[in-house]
């Protein structure tokens, strides 16, 4: 990020134009319709679907961050690359608490993936409402990206303190506020109803344990949401490639999740890591802040930062491995240190 992002009337630079976001979010949505389809009929997913879809949302990504770079250069392209590696290492942190909550409220295996669906497309919109929040924020208050720093390195102290803790994380759905409010205005059946949010019961409409289990998944989607907007707003300050990284970035978290299921519990030092990344990205926007009142304040480049997130995640998931490598196949301890 420059000073060039400081423009006198307040609008913030960006590639986006009305037919390259018309275009991205009509290819958003027919992935996200795809998915639906292929999750139509609830079925346990395989090895090799979760590997077959996960190639193919890695894949896409990539060949569109490669289109990025040829088309508006080698700035944007390393800045589209960064936020997407920022965002996919905080989905993986989703992918955490998804677990816990599939696990909770016992969401048998045939259903686990439509469950992540609704929770992808919830926190799609809430990102979408984010970022243009965050855009409205940078465009009329002078001080956002110190505000942003600040929840940033806010989550960071929170991730560190609560790994440093070491207990497991659990979840107790009678305590969850979200259950509560549910169940206060309407009754809940006992047994799943295959993909169906609500039944008739003894003559009344009444809630199914997937619709509990939904409203879970999308009551943590706001919390991540105020994470990983700013977040990526530290990499870029384009809008639309803060859209277009959230947005590759979840669409595949319902394969990987399948994929990464069973080395989730090994992952064991995630949480050191992603503090130590959003603390790093927090000191950089407050730099960017200041460096646009006292010129002589240095920043850091986005090439750096690159080179900063892949280091310590590389390190986290070495050191991760190692401190689980004599762990049993089946053992399923939670990740301490997780939200």
């Amino acid at each position: 990020m420059t000073e060039s992002s400081y423009l006198a009337a307040g609008e913030l630079s960006s590639i986006g134009t009305p037919t390259l976001w018309v275009v991205t979010i009509a290819g958003v949505l027919a992935l996200l319709v795809l998915d639906f389809l292929v999750t139509r009929r609830p079925h346990e997913v395989s090895v090799k679907e979760a590997f077959g879809w996960s190639a193919f949302y890695v894949a896409l990504p990539l060949a569109f961050g490669t289109w990025i770079w040829s088309r508006y250069g080698s700035q944007q392209g390393v800045e589209y690359l960064t936020g997407y590696l920022v965002e996919k290492s905080l989905s993986v942190d989703n992918l955490f608490v998804f677990m816990l909550l599939l696990g909770a409220f016992a969401v048998p295996a045939a259903l686990a993936q439509r469950v992540l669906l609704y929770g992808i497309a919830g926190a799609l919109v809430l990102r979408a409402v984010f970022i243009a929040l965050g855009a409205a924020a940078l465009q009329t208050l002078d001080f956002a990206f110190l505000l942003f720093a600040v929840v940033l390195i806010a989550t960071a102290v929170k991730l560190l303190r609560d790994a440093l803790s070491g207990h497991a994380q659990e979840v107790d759905i009678n305590k969850m506020r979200s259950v509560k409010l549910l169940r206060r205005f309407m009754p809940v059946v006992d047994e799943y109803q295959g993909t169906k949010m609500t039944v008739r019961y003894h003559g009344r409409r009444a809630l199914t344990p997937l619709a509990l289990v939904v409203v879970a998944v999308l009551a943590t989607d706001v919390v991540f949401a105020v994470d990983s907007v700013p977040a990526v707003y530290g990499i870029t300050e384009d809008p639309y490639l803060v859209f277009a990284t959230n947005a590759f970035a979840l669409l595949g978290l319902r394969a990987l999740y399948f994929v990464l299921h069973a080395a989730l519990s090994r992952l064991v030092h995630l949480s050191y890591g992603l503090a130590i990344i959003l603390a790093f990205i927090g000191v950089k926007l407050g730099l960017h802040w200041a460096h646009g009142i006292w010129s002589g304040v240095p920043e850091i480049p986005t090439l750096a930062s690159l080179g900063v997130i892949i280091g310590v995640l590389v390190v986290v998931t070495l050191t991760s491995l190692r401190a689980t490598r004599n762990a049993s196949p089946g053992d399923k301890e939670v990740v301490a240190g997780q939200r």
